[in-house]
């Protein structure tokens, strides 16, 4: 072969290598950071996504990185650059109030892409991750429907606009007509004072099984229906280890397996910029091991019923 032909075939082909290499780069996870605006140590949202980002960081053999209570404009802006400083080109956002933020400096940030929960802004470098949690609320107020003796159930909620709320309204009716349903907005994740305090009154009112959706407060107020002797149903984690038999089941929401997901797509290339929503199908929320109080045949007769809806789609009051 001509040296000169040769020279030119070995030139392209490396060329070829290096611009493979450097589109592998941009897309491949680098470094990992995590914004909060609670904290890692509430055993409950923050803690499981605190466990999901140390597995991307053991998968992927990068550094993770996490700020805590990051809760204003201009705090989650010094955080963003301090992390791209660091070398982070995939960023979480722990919650539903950086979507806002995310999308406003995306632009600015094209070689990093964000994640956040539960929210409805994207764009071509924001990714929104969405529990649809209406049908695991669904599920408890079943089981919380079934197990009152009082015919008074509670909510004490984060926000209004959580969609297990209204889900475990129409699982409690569905499976209880006859059952009042005590609900309760504290409109912040973390308060648990107050949370306490609304717990405090309410159970003055005869209620007997309480579901408590807060990221913070969901354990303070389970450990005071197992001291009042009451039931409850847990959130996002398996909190039977609160409350023990008093603990009907948990809603559990399997975030850490979301942070795996969403990292794996990005490495591949694959993570867009669009809502993604998630729900038993997919595995990310199932219920919890049952209390020893809850009948055998009921447990078969949920369990059951949990199956038919992933495999139709259909929750027991549409069928």
């Amino acid at each position: 072969m001509n040296k000169g032909l040769l020279y030119r075939l070995l030139l392209v082909i490396g060329l070829i290598f290096v611009l493979t290499g450097c589109g592998s780069n941009e897309k491949n996870v680098q470094n990992v950071g995590m914004l909060l605006d609670g904290s890692i140590n509430d055993q409950v949202w923050g803690s499981k996504g605190y466990a999901g980002l140390l597995e991307i960081g053991n998968t992927y053999k990068v550094d993770v990185f996490y700020k805590e209570n990051i809760k204003e404009e201009q705090e989650i802006m010094n955080a963003v650059e301090e992390f791209v400083q660091d070398g982070v080109n995939l960023i979480f956002g722990h919650s539903s109030i950086y979507g806002k933020y995310f999308v406003d400096i995306a632009g600015s940030y094209p070689n990093v892409h964000f994640v956040y929960f539960n929210g409805g802004y994207t764009s071509n470098n924001v990714t929104s991750l969405n529990f649809d949690s209406h049908s695991m609320g669904f599920f408890g107020g079943m089981l919380a429907g079934r197990m009152t003796t009082s015919d008074h159930v509670a909510i004490i909620a984060a926000h209004e606009w959580q969609p297990e709320i209204e889900g475990f309204y129409e699982g409690v009716k569905y499976e209880n007509p006859s059952a009042e349903i005590n609900m309760n907005f504290i409109n912040d994740w973390n308060d648990t004072e107050t949370a306490e305090e609304i717990y405090d009154q309410i159970t003055q009112t005869g209620v007997d099984v309480v579901y408590p959706t807060g990221d913070a407060f969901s354990k303070e107020i389970i450990e005071k229906a197992v001291s009042d002797d009451l039931f409850a149903i847990g959130y996002v984690s398996d909190q039977s280890g609160f409350g023990g038999g008093h603990v009907l089941t948990s809603t559990i929401q399997h975030v850490d397996k979301l942070y795996r997901l969403a990292a794996e797509l990005f490495n591949e290339g694959e993570l867009k910029g669009t809502i993604q929503t998630y729900d038993f199908q997919d595995d990310v929320i199932t219920l919890g091991p049952y209390s020893s109080a809850v009948p055998e045949d009921y447990q078969e007769y949920l369990t059951k019923a949990v199956e038919r809806y992933k495999e139709t789609e259909f929750l027991p009051n549409e069928q």
